[in-house]
This record gives structure tokens, sequence and C-alpha cells, in this order.
């Protein structure tokens, strides 16, 4: 199964080696998740750079948008799986679960999105997101139409758009660094019994 206490290829920082913004964003992680996601403390190599990426990443997953959480989160997981991203597609699927309160289409969309059983409006967005990441030179104003006939605006789709990249790039950073997504993803959003 592989060194389970590696969290990244890379050697992970020390609270004492990152900037007093990192430590921060570990502590407010702490409180409000109860753990620091792996992807906050391997990427804080660079922690200056890190914060920046946070920035966007949260401005954009995290905070009020034109999408809901939801629709974000459904974005990420598509993306992430196209691109066999594991410590997002685990990750996201948690906070899918969680925004949703569907474990089931949760998994099913990381598995293969065109099985879930996605509403109109959802497949639309999932089928852009996928044509954006696989094959983004092939992108054109057509590509609109379907996101346009479920509804979306021109704010949505600006949304959407930058969602789907900012998952183009944070996978292919988790990937080539190696990151282990945390164990508590596993169960996050699933009844217990």
């Amino acid at each position: 199964m592989g060194d389970r206490e590696r969290i990244s290829y890379l050697a992970v920082p020390e609270r004492d080696d990152v900037p007093e913004g990192v430590s921060r964003l570990w502590d407010k992680a702490q409180e409000t998740v109860g753990f620091v996601p792996n992807v906050f403390r391997a990427q804080a190599v660079n922690g200056e750079q890190f914060l920046a990426w946070w920035g966007y990443f949260n401005l954009l997953v995290n905070k009020e948008g034109h999408l809901s959480n939801a629709d974000r989160e459904l974005l990420a997981v598509v993306v992430s799986s196209v691109n066999r991203c594991t410590y997002c597609e685990v990750s996201h699927g948690a906070a899918l679960r969680e925004h949703t309160g569907d474990p089931v289409t949760a998994d099913l969309v990381a598995s293969n999105w065109r099985q879930a059983g996605l509403a109109r409006r959802e497949y639309a967005m999932a089928s852009y997101a996928e044509k954006l990441t696989l094959h983004p030179a092939e992108v054109t104003e057509a590509d609109l139409v379907p996101l346009r006939a479920v509804g979306l605006d021109d704010h949505q789709v600006v949304e959407l758009v930058q969602v789907v990249g900012m998952f183009n790039l944070t996978n292919r950073v988790s990937t080539a660094l190696g990151l282990v997504p945390n164990s508590e993803y596993h169960s996050s959003g699933r009844a217990t019994s």
C-alpha cells in the first residue's frame, strides 16, 4: 500500500519554517474542520506562493459566488476525475457529499459523471468542464449554447470557467507533488451507523 505517513514527494515544512500567514491558515483549518488539509502543509514549501494560490482558490471555491457551492464542487470533482487527481477527487468528493447530502451521486460523479444521473443543468456544466479540461483548443462559442439553454448567465459562465481552470492547475500541482488526501476525507459526508 505504500508509506501512509508520507503526504508528498517533497519534504513537508515544519511550523517554524513557514510564514506567519501559513501557520494562521493551518490553525484556522484545525479549528474549523478539525484537521489541516495535506495540501496546506505540502504546498507551504513555498509559503508566499501557496498563500497567493489559496487567496484565489478560496475566493473561487469557498466564498459566495454566482454558482452554488454544490455546483463548484461538482465541477471540481468532474475535472479532478478526468485528470485522475487522487487528492482533489477525494477531498472535493467529500465536499460534494457535504454540500449535496448525497454520497451516492458524489461517488458516481467521481467515477464517471455520465452515469451519475445528473439533472440537465449539472450535466451541461460537467460536459463543458470535461471538454475544457481535455480539449481546451477545441472550445468555441458554440460550447456555451448548452450552458445558456439550462439558464447560466454570463457571471455564472465566467465563474464556471475560472473554477475549471483553477482545478486544472490545482490537479497538476497536486499530482506532480504526489499529494495524499487526508484520511478524514474518506468518511466525510457519509452516514454513520
